[in-house]
């Protein structure tokens, strides 16, 4: 695999600072039922790296000392970790808002048989992975009968009441391009996909999220192969939007990694670029830090964020 930091370290973006902590995103670990192509993380059923018990349990005194409103649980396949319940339950319990970003053909998993009605029970936000609305296009991304299994799941999610109007199971999917592109407007495309899904699946869904490509690891690898990699970063630096630094993620939330340590946001943790420079911080150091006003470690991937519409864990801005 081609070695995408070398061509990202040096850049010219502006220079940016943290606002106050809202979000801890927490990368359980990178073992995941698929292994997708645009997939930042290089996630798949043979990756080992997990979480263990002791950074875990961190997770907690942190929530409590600090504003956090929203405890982001990511992967691989975040549901995978054999504390992922644990680990929800308690959180709610502590008033936070829980959001699992699921593949949705998780559900169907050995031992995942009762997943969708824990997560309904715990009011858990699903943030589910559907890079369109055809089967071709999915299972060309995804793997053969990725789309199938995807379908039966969002219909599983909707008989529990995820997204159904008037409920408050929050059900919201993320689209990804297909290739070296931008993604089309996001209020448009949304259109596109419930009227879509629902004539053809009977699927109903909150909010759709369209993300741009990372030119790091798994794609930017195959960008570079495909001596598609510069002119993929020539498109996000002519695509930049100014007024999306004010909305771009890393500013109210902080990335942890499998091991405990931070990062300014989940690309900078595959790209081994840690929060706060030289020095890595890790999970107990916010028991005592704000990280309030901090700079961000910046690159030249953070034009992914900026281009455009803008890009972020939660859509564009």
């Amino acid at each position: 695999m081609h070695a995408t930091l070398p061509l990202l370290e040096v850049t010219d973006f502006p220079p940016i600072r943290r606002k106050s902590l809202e979000t801890l995103q927490v990368n359980l670990g990178y073992k995941c039922n698929q292994s997708c192509l645009h997939c930042h993380v290089n996630a798949g059923p043979n990756r080992k790296e997990m979480m263990d018990r002791d950074t875990l349990e961190l997770i907690f005194p942190v929530l409590k000392s600090r504003p956090i409103k929203t405890l982001d649980l990511t992967g691989g396949a975040p549901e995978l970790h054999s504390d992922f319940r644990y680990l929800v339950s308690k959180a709610r319990a502590t008033g936070v808002h829980v959001i699992d970003r699921c593949n949705l053909t998780i559900l169907f998993e050995p031992g995942q048989e009762n997943l969708a009605e824990f997560l309904a029970k715990y009011q858990v936000e699903v943030v589910a992975s559907l890079p369109c609305y055809s089967l071709e296009n999915v299972d060309k991304q995804r793997g053969k009968g990725v789309f199938d299994k995807s379908i039966a799941g969002l219909q599983k999610l909707n008989t529990l009441g995820y997204g159904q109007p008037g409920s408050d199971l929050a059900l919201n999917l993320v689209y990804n391009p297909q290739g070296p592109t931008l993604p089309p407007d996001q209020q448009s495309l949304e259109a596109d996909y419930k009227r879509e899904l629902r004539q053809h699946f009977g699927i109903e869904f909150n909010q759709l999220y369209a993300l741009a490509n990372m030119p790091i690891k798994r794609f930017g690898s195959t960008l570079i192969s495909k001596g598609k990699f510069q002119g993929y970063m020539q498109l996000l630096k002519d695509s930049y939007q100014p007024n999306n630094l004010e909305q771009v993620m890393c500013r109210s939330l902080v990335s942890v990694d499998w091991q405990g340590y931070l990062y300014d946001c989940d690309f900078n943790q595959q790209l081994a670029l840690p929060l706060g420079g030289v020095k890595r911080k890790h999970l107990r150091d916010l028991l005592e830090e704000s990280l309030n006003d901090y700079p961000i470690r910046i690159a030249d991937h953070c034009y992914g964020c900026t281009a455009g519409q803008g890009s972020s864990c939660g859509g564009s801005f």
